[in-house]
């Protein structure tokens, strides 16, 4: 066994990331975003590589192998032969991205060594082995079937494979130009959305609608095969050598053109989101069962950004034929960095792996920063807040009366997730049976569209009294239905499109999406003991088992890491109370920020 650190990184075009490892052991984890409030930092991750060195307790230098998740030579070949094939129509977007290569992306191993210090050998690991690794070497099977999907890598967008104990193994593959991720990308684009953060919002988006364009655009714009591969027609498309997504016969195809950029979307645009979302989810069933077919395991796992679309997941758990399906919580690139280090320890290196087929590798991907409470209590003193100090037994008690009196309440505790999803540890969290919540935290305090769901946080032994659901479901990566003896009869009739919001159609409103459906998280108390207790604290006094759990920022803003972000969250939004370590800080006992500006400058339109 070949023991000592490595660290991956994931960086140079979007939600760039360190992991690192000390004997195959996930330490650290975090993206650079956290850190630098820059959502979707693409920047050599050098606040996140510190933040891991600090936990191990070790200088870059005792960093015994660093782990690139691509391999940039391979990516610009086909960046050129891109070029080459749209010519002359590329040559605006070729001049624009050739001297960021020439000076920067051709020379990653001279920038990481330059820029962290670093004085050893630089790996790559292909784009998709790192999302392949992701995938596998963090769950609980010994064997499984490996499904990656993505925009792209150096070539590939869609593989096949299988993991065996230390050993990965591509079996298929589908490459670039024909990309499901760019295919929903462009879609996103096209309902008004921002290209690699808005995904989300056309999936939420999708169940206002009706799948009526499902066959024109199986007609016109991708074919499908029985094993699910596919070809994208390229006809309509700017993706592959321009400076857009999509081009003028895009738009004319469906007769509208692109939803400018916060507008509110009518019904033609909601039709076009659960269109695109339909076909998603055939094209996923299909890869998987095809996974099954050529792989014969009962387990598959799945990563590369298309994986956190956790409508066409739930498809695939329930319509594949597989028994298991795990998820990397961290699927998109961020997610590379773990994937290219373990892909290094494994692969490269040989070391022996052991798994139970029950409990994955991943701490509940609470792998990000904490801090003390005579940390945070240093801060709280010096930002003059008003502050009272309780003990755990205090503060799941109060918080959750808080719930119950219909409060929203920051939660900040503990490690950070690493990930895109807030786990109970950096989220706001309130009451899912309350009829006004949703809109309510969507536009008084997430500052974002009314049509967005909210995610259930349930108590993992009662999931099954409220969901569709035999899994569990720790990373909030499946969506299932609410049971039907929770629905309520209710009067949809001559109501459409963002009208249905205001349906009130089970017993936990909040959480329950127009289509009855739920992107659930189960909690354990394995997994987050704290989180656990507060949940089931609520149960006990209100019978329900289940809150809201949104993630702990505001639109355009990252996910907040440290006491002064969620502090300055806290204030400048309509959140009730906040829970900061043992620390509770009640809204209408602190005095205002005068100025918010340090705050407000982080946030983007997404």
């Amino acid at each position: 066994m070949k023991d000592g650190y490595i660290l991956g990184i994931s960086a140079l075009y979007h939600d760039s990331a360190s992991v690192l490892l000390k004997n195959g052991e996930i330490i650290a984890a975090s993206q650079e975003e956290r850190f630098t409030r820059k959502k979707g930092d693409e920047s050599l991750p050098i606040n996140s590589v510190l933040y891991a060195l600090k936990v191990a307790g070790i200088t870059i230098n005792e960093v015994d192998h660093i782990v690139f998740y691509d391999k940039p030579i391979l990516k610009f070949d086909r960046i050129l032969a891109s070029y080459i094939h749209t010519a002359p129509k590329g040559l605006a977007s070729f001049l624009k991205a050739l001297p960021l290569w020439l000076k920067s992306k051709l020379w990653t191993e001279d920038q990481i060594k330059k820029e962290l210090g670093y004085k050893k050998e630089v790996y790559f690991t292909e784009h998709h082995q790192s999302h392949a690794a992701s995938a596998f070497f963090p769950s609980p099977y010994d064997k499984a079937a490996i499904v990656t999907i993505d925009g792209a890598g150096e070539w590939q967008t869609t593989t096949i494979g299988i993991g065996d104990g230390n050993k990965i193994k591509i079996l298929k593959e589908i490459n670039f130009p024909n990309s499901l991720g760019l295919l929903y990308s462009a879609f996103t684009y096209y309902c008004g959305f921002r290209v690699n953060s808005g995904e989300y919002k056309l999936m939420g988006l999708a169940p206002y609608g009706k799948p009526v364009y499902l066959d024109l655009i199986k007609e016109k714009l991708i074919k499908i095969n029985e094993d699910g591969s596919y070809a994208i027609n390229e006809k309509y498309f700017d993706y592959i050598g321009g400076l857009k997504m999509i081009n003028r016969r895009f738009g004319a195809l469906f007769g509208r053109p692109p939803l400018s950029a916060d507008a509110k979307p009518d019904q033609f645009y909601m039709d076009i989101a659960a269109s695109i979302q339909e076909l998603f989810n055939e094209i996923l069933v299909k890869i998987a069962i095809e996974a099954k077919n050529i792989s014969d395991m009962d387990n598959l796992v799945l990563a590369g950004g298309v994986a956190l679309n956790c409508v066409a997941n739930g498809r695939i758990l329930s319509e594949s034929g597989f028994k298991n399906v795990w998820i990397q919580p961290a699927a998109g690139d961020a997610g590379g960095a773990l994937g290219a280090a373990l892909y290094f320890y494994y692969n490269y290196q040989g070391n022996t792996r052991t798994a139970d087929n029950v409990n994955d590798f991943q701490k509940g991907s609470y792998l990000g920063p904490e801090f003390t409470d005579e940390e945070i209590e240093i801060f709280l003193k010096k930002s003059g807040a008003v502050y009272r100090k309780l003990s755990e037994e205090e503060l799941v008690d109060t918080i959750s009366d808080a719930i119950i009196d219909q409060k929203v309440i920051g939660w900040f505790q503990g490690r950070m997730e690493f990930g895109p999803r807030a786990l109970g540890s950096r989220s706001i969290i309130g009451d899912a049976g309350s009829s006004e919540m949703q809109s309510v935290m969507n536009l008084k305090i997430k500052f974002r569209e009314s049509f967005r769901p909210f995610a259930p946080s349930v108590l993992e032994d009662k999931a099954g009294e409220y969901f569709e659901i035999k899994t569990a479901s720790p990373y909030m990566l499946l969506t299932s239905q609410v049971k039907k003896d929770k629905l309520i009869q209710s009067d949809c009739e001559g109501k459409s499109g963002l009208d249905l919001l205001n349906v009130k159609r089970s017993v936990i409103p909040a959480v329950t999406h127009v289509d009855n459906s739920a992107r659930l998280q189960t909690v354990s108390e394995k997994d987050n003991k704290l989180y656990y207790k507060l949940i089931k604290r609520y149960y006990e006094k209100s019978g329900c088992p289940v809150i809201i759990n949104t993630s702990f920022n505001v639109r355009g803003e990252p996910i907040v890491c440290k006491p002064v972000d969620a502090y300055y969250c806290f204030m400048g939004t309509n959140i009730d109370v906040l829970a900061l370590g043992s620390f509770i800080l009640y809204k209408e006992e602190q005095t205002p920020i005068k100025d918010l500006s340090r705050w407000k400058k982080t946030l983007i339109k997404d």
